[in-house]
């Protein structure tokens, strides 16, 4: 029998073999009418969108970090796939761009071909939800590098945006105001505290309930990245920018798409944390000013806009029943982000 070395060194070439087929099935179900290639080959390709004035392609590369960890704690392999692509598409839009295609990359050692099956077919919904080509991957069993069972999951978009309709910030000015979108969770950062403090700290289980709240541990830190690309698309043209709210918080991510002589005052007043950051900066005594720099806080989003135009940006995300807040405004002053 061949591969009997391998598999003996930690490779299952025939397991392997086996994911492929479904991987293969999950990209199947992504194709769009910019797909070219076979399904199999060594790149992947699909065709810039005619009709687009001066395309430009817009790119980026993310994970999910130590959400997987929480992910395989509670046997769920499919919903880190979906928040990958979720968060890919997020950090695109913010330029004004429609996704296009995307590539994963799955590192681990002994996954079974359900897990990693799972892993892609997660990654293959995200993209269907997005009308975006999964145009390939890669998914290398490494043992040695990784102890059995240990996974990451890391991917790469591909968007495109006319080049006069893309977004930098550099039309936002003083007076503009900022529309906070409602975030599903943590989204895909801060699990590294949020984990001490749950887990460590305070020996939480996943079935466990945080005071006050509804939801199990495992579904608090497990919902999906949440996607705006559905309550934002149709309203492109009317902001003068966006910020995706990832690692760094409200200031670190806000402050990238300001021009010199804009400050964003946040107002305070303006929500309340969700159940889980209260619990968090409770529990582990987290300061106000470290909470705001590690988490979202409930914020996934923010535009800049000016405030003629916020009704008609309002309803379209709740259309796509996102809730919004105004958030604060922008102001003349040195470039940075403050809490009112």
């Amino acid at each position: 029998m061949t591969g009997q070395l391998y598999a003996a060194a930690g490779v299952d070439l025939a397991g392997a073999e086996a994911a492929k087929q479904r991987i293969a099935r999950a990209i199947e179900s992504t194709r769009t009418p910019e797909t070219r290639g076979r399904i199999g080959a060594f790149g992947g390709m699909v065709a810039v969108p005619e009709g687009i004035e001066r395309p430009v392609l817009v790119l980026s590369t993310d994970g999910v970090g130590t959400k997987v960890l929480v992910a395989r704690a509670a046997g769920r392999y499919d919903t880190v796939g979906e928040d990958l692509v979720n968060h890919s598409v997020n950090d695109i839009l913010v330029h004004g761009a429609r996704p296009l295609a995307f590539l994963d990359y799955i590192a681990g050692s002994g996954l079974s071909v359900e897990e990693i099956a799972a892993l892609v077919e997660g990654v293959a919904l995200g993209c269907r939800r997005h009308a975006m080509a999964l145009a390939g991957g890669e998914t290398a069993q490494m043992p040695g590098l990784y102890r059995p069972g240990e996974y990451d999951l890391a991917g790469t978009i591909v968007g495109v945006v006319a080049e006069a309709a893309a977004l930098h910030g550099d039309r936002i000015v003083p007076g503009d105001v900022l529309l906070a979108y409602e975030s599903s969770g943590l989204h895909t950062n801060g699990y590294t505290l949020a984990r001490k403090i749950l887990f460590e700290q305070h020996a939480l289980k996943l079935d466990d309930r945080l005071p006050g709240g509804e939801r199990s541990v495992a579904d608090l830190l497990l919902a999906v990245h949440r996607s705006y690309y559905a309550a934002v698309a149709p309203v492109l043209g009317s902001l003068h920018g966006l910020a995706h709210i990832t690692g760094g918080g409200i200031p670190g991510n806000l402050v990238r798409v300001l021009p010199e002589g804009c400050s964003a005052v946040i107002d305070n007043a303006s929500w309340h944390w969700p159940v889980l950051f209260e619990y968090l900066s409770r529990a582990g005594s987290v300061s106000v000013d470290e909470m705001r720099d590690v988490f979202n806080l409930g914020v996934g989003l923010i535009a800049v806009l000016p405030e003629a135009q916020l009704e008609a940006v309002r309803a379209a995300a709740e259309r796509s029943l996102v809730r919004t807040w105004v958030l604060g405004h922008v102001a003349a002053g040195a470039r940075g982000v403050r809490f009112a």
